[in-house]
């Protein structure tokens, strides 16, 4: 018996740990993957109007290697080229013996795989911090969970989240060559991610002394897109900074008081536990503000987690300036941002006596645990998601969107305000600002005409390229929509749970 014991008390082989932190290494990432795999399964049937945008593209690139949102026209409306790609070689690798592309299957590798990333990144800014490693896990389940970011799913919200937590460690790290690789990917995801970009790279000592490789690699890994966009698809800045930038605000709403709009009966849950995480994290962020003031040597190590926090409040910032509509992706990157601070925030709490630990693990439960209970509790599989605002779900715009299809064959339908999903099933030519660049044109003269000098300069550089000849495609019937009831041949009623009943109806011009 006291050998037994002796032996247990020995020190462990050398190799031991090393086969322990593998097995970490390969389980994590594992499990992140099959839980986010049954999390698409259970959102699939919901995604929204705009995401089906960018599938559009993404099975017009696999298919026909074309860039556009419908197949007989050119466009540049996808905000996220790095999303479409990646949405098309996931569609591409989902065919089946027939040779179909699948996006919407597509849309739940990029999905699994952007969520296995920041499960991934979570882990390594846990293990360079030195956190219990439960700070990566309750992060990773905080953002999948969430409800702003879930409702969102087939945009690029989940490679914003990747794209953020993947900045962060490599300038906790101090990995200037891997934080470029990634700072190019990121503006790739969404150009206006560059805010974080640049806040890390000046604001972290150890990529700050390596500037010029960073900026290098950065610019090697986006600017061939941004060149081949600027001169073969008439703007190098996608068309949608154009649109949204004019759309105006939604009644008294716009992005800088838009989480205000989401309070209303049906939303309000969601939207707090959606935001409760990011509002702790301000509090984390200012508390190592001050901590820097006073012991700046060793707050000064969690520098790269507070400038992801600072980025995400600059991020809110210029958007709040630029007056855009409040939807609800465009919050996700400041969430996401702000959420991770928190949970670092925790986990360097949990690292003291039982009382921190208990307060640390209360704050891990309430960012995970209620937006988790709400997703599942309004039921599973999903009809649409929690933050929704579209006219109708996916499942009626699709009924009538192959209806459609069936009636127009190859004639060019003007669509109703919201064109994405109609037009991914009817397969058509569907045509608005979005699939149609003939329509922006004179959107980009107007703006010229309406700028002051130096953002007109800017605007017609980015545009030099543009045929501004280009007409809008003429169509052979348009999609009429109506909020009361109306009848009669190729009339459609749907339905939706943000905005109640509407009716379209397909007229011939």
């Amino acid at each position: 018996m006291g050998r037994a014991v002796a032996a247990a008390r020995l020190p462990a082989e050398p190799g031991e740990p090393a086969r322990r932190g593998r097995g970490r290494a390969l389980l994590w990432p594992a499990t992140v993957a099959l839980v986010s795999a049954v999390v698409f399964l259970g959102v699939r049937g919901s995604l929204i109007d705009d995401s089906f945008i960018t599938l559009s593209y993404a099975r017009n690139l696999a298919e026909h290697f074309h860039w556009g949102l419908v197949e007989a026209e050119t466009a540049n409306s996808a905000t996220s080229p790095l999303n479409v790609l990646l949405l098309a070689l996931g569609g591409t690798l989902t065919r089946v013996a027939g040779g179909q592309v699948h996006p919407v299957a597509g849309a739940g590798l990029v999905f699994v795989a952007a969520m296995t990333a920041v499960g991934w990144g979570l882990a390594r800014i846990t293990r360079a911090l030195r956190l219990p490693f439960f700070t990566a896990v309750a992060g990773t389940a905080a953002i999948l969970v969430n409800p702003f970011v879930l409702s969102a799913t087939g945009l690029e919200v989940h490679l914003i989240s990747a794209a953020l937590v993947l900045l962060t460690a490599y300038a906790v790290e101090g990995r200037a060559i891997g934080f470029g690789v990634v700072a190019g990917l990121a503006v790739l995801v969404r150009l206006d991610l560059v805010v974080f970009v640049v806040l890390f790279a000046l604001g972290a000592g150890a990529l700050r002394r390596r500037l010029l490789p960073v900026a290098g690699v950065t610019l090697a890994v986006c600017l061939p897109w941004f060149v081949f966009s600027w001169f073969a698809l008439g703007s190098a800045i996608p068309d949608t900074f154009l649109i949204k930038t004019t759309q105006g605000a939604f009644g008294e709403y716009t992005y800088g008081n838009g989480p205000e709009y989401y309070l209303d009966p049906k939303r309000w849950k969601a939207t707090l536990v959606a935001f409760a995480p990011a509002v702790a994290g301000l509090v984390v962020l200012l508390g190592w503000l001050g901590w820097l003031v006073v012991r700046r040597d060793q707050a000064a190590r969690f520098g790269p987690v507070g400038v992801l926090g600072l980025g995400g409040l600059a991020y809110y910032g210029a958007y709040s300036l630029l007056g855009v509509p409040p939807y609800q992706w465009y919050y996700v990157a400041p969430i996401v941002a702000l959420t991770v601070v928190f949970v670092v925030g925790a986990g360097w709490l949990a690292r003291g006596g039982a009382f921190r630990v208990g307060v640390a693990s209360l704050a891990f439960a309430l960012a995970v645990l209620p937006a988790a209970y709400l997703d599942v509790h309004r039921g599973v599989p999903w009809t649409a998601p929690p933050i929704f605002g579209n006219w109708a779900t996916a499942a009626d715009y699709a009924r009538v969107g192959r209806e459609i299809g069936a009636r127009v064959g190859g004639a060019t339908v003007a669509a109703p305000p919201e064109i994405g999903t109609l037009a991914y099933f009817c397969e058509c030519t569907m045509v608005d600002t979005f699939s149609d660049q003939g329509r922006v044109v004179p959107l980009v003269a107007q703006r010229i005409a309406a700028a002051g000098p130096v953002p007109g300069f800017l605007l017609r550089l980015d545009y030099h390229w543009l045929d501004r000849a280009r007409r809008p495609r003429p169509v052979d019937y348009r999609l009429d929509w109506s909020w009361t009831p109306i009848s009669g041949p190729d009339t459609w009623h749907l339905r939706s749970p943000a905005t109640g009943d509407g009716w379209v109806r397909l007229v011939r011009i």
